[in-house]
């Protein structure tokens, strides 16, 4: 054997090697996120003896809980994403986008959205991949907004208790308010009040002197990037989830029957301004809004709170701005608040 073929036969193992790592690696990352919410169940439940349904340990075990989730997408997402683009080029995505009509490439980041059963929180790894990767702005806020909005277990709930009218209507308005707001921020120039490090991310540079990378320079790349972006997000995780478990599950129903009843125009107003502290998933939600819904809250707002709480929060604000320069933030957060109101309006008018 030639000193060739035996340095072509040591790479070729040395990349098999690294393919298998990989792929335990990923059974790992698959199990721990499979097991994590059972294992804090377990963890507080039966080995310390503590209720689940008492309010400071449920706050407790939602803290953990949706903090491990949170880091392990941050961890897997941000991972899988930089590894992605160190095959596929920022340009060519951006080259695949503006070959489609914005309507279509809104569309797909909206049933994509949907399609990803994550809180406001959990969503948030996959925007920054998608920004970092080149995707437009427009197109990946539309992702952001519909991901927690909108979910087949929402469906189903939504539609067991209250009809597949009202949730037909929820659906295409989710889907709709996502493209609607999509579409308004892919008429402005948001890029510079994206924060640097987000473009400037090692795997941003690989390849650029026409080297073609290797299997092992590419996952060093996309580590590198994944340590740069949860380094500096892993406290704001910890802050902002932590903010989310104080208000976990609480509803101020007295200040509802005061201030959201059927007499009050602003009704609509009120709920989603109270909805947005309201840290949750759209499963979590449902039930309290049947229960409101109960009590006689017009549908609009009670829809309106439903996504007030699903789709914005403090913990995604705190998140977020690790990402996002101030105006940018504010500008997504009023136009998607704006957004529900009007949803809201609009669904107290119909039903």
């Amino acid at each position: 054997m030639s000193a060739g073929s035996g340095l072509l036969s040591g790479t070729r193992g040395a990349t098999l090697r690294l393919i298998l790592v990989l792929a335990g690696l990923a059974a790992l990352w698959a199990v721990l996120f499979a097991v994590n919410e059972v294992a804090w169940d377990v963890m507080l439940g039966e080995w310390l003896g503590l209720d689940l349904r008492q309010p400071v340990v449920g706050a407790v075990h939602f803290l953990l809980y949706d903090t491990a989730k949170i880091l392990l997408l941050l961890v897997g997402m941000i991972f899988v994403i930089g590894l992605l683009r160190t095959t596929l080029r920022p340009e060519r995505v951006r080259s695949f986008l503006e070959g489609k009509p914005l309507v279509l490439s809104l569309g797909m980041a909206a049933v994509l959205g949907a399609a990803t059963p994550f809180c406001s929180c959990s969503s948030i790894p996959l925007f920054i991949g998608f920004v970092a990767a080149g995707v437009p702005l427009g197109v990946t806020f539309a992702f952001l907004i519909a991901s927690p909005l909108v979910n087949e277990v929402a469906v189903v709930m939504l539609a067991d208790m209250f009809g597949w009218q009202v949730t037909g209507a929820y659906v295409t308005a989710g889907l709709g308010l996502a493209m609607a707001a999509g579409w308004i921020f892919s008429r402005m120039s948001l890029e510079r009040w994206v924060e640097d490090f987000v473009f400037a991310a090692p795997v941003a540079a690989l390849g650029l002197d026409g080297h073609r990378p290797s299997l092992a320079e590419r996952v060093g790349a996309a580590w590198e990037e994944t340590r740069d972006i949860v380094g500096r997000v892993w406290k704001w995780v910890i802050v902002g989830v932590a903010v989310g478990a104080a208000v976990h599950g609480w509803v101020p129903t007295e200040f509802f029957a005061t201030y959201a009843g059927p007499n009050n125009p602003l009704a609509v107003v009120v709920a989603t301004l109270v909805g947005i502290p309201l840290y949750s998933n759209a499963a979590g939600v449902i039930p309290i809004a049947e229960a409101l819904w109960a009590k006689g809250m017009a549908t609009g707002t009670v829809m309106a709170f439903m996504m007030g709480t699903v789709a914005l929060s403090i913990p995604e604000f705190i998140l977020l701005r690790r990402v996002l320069k101030g105006p940018l933030l504010g500008l997504f957060f009023g136009t998607v608040a704006a957004g529900i109101m009007i949803v809201g309006f609009l669904f107290n008018a119909v039903f």
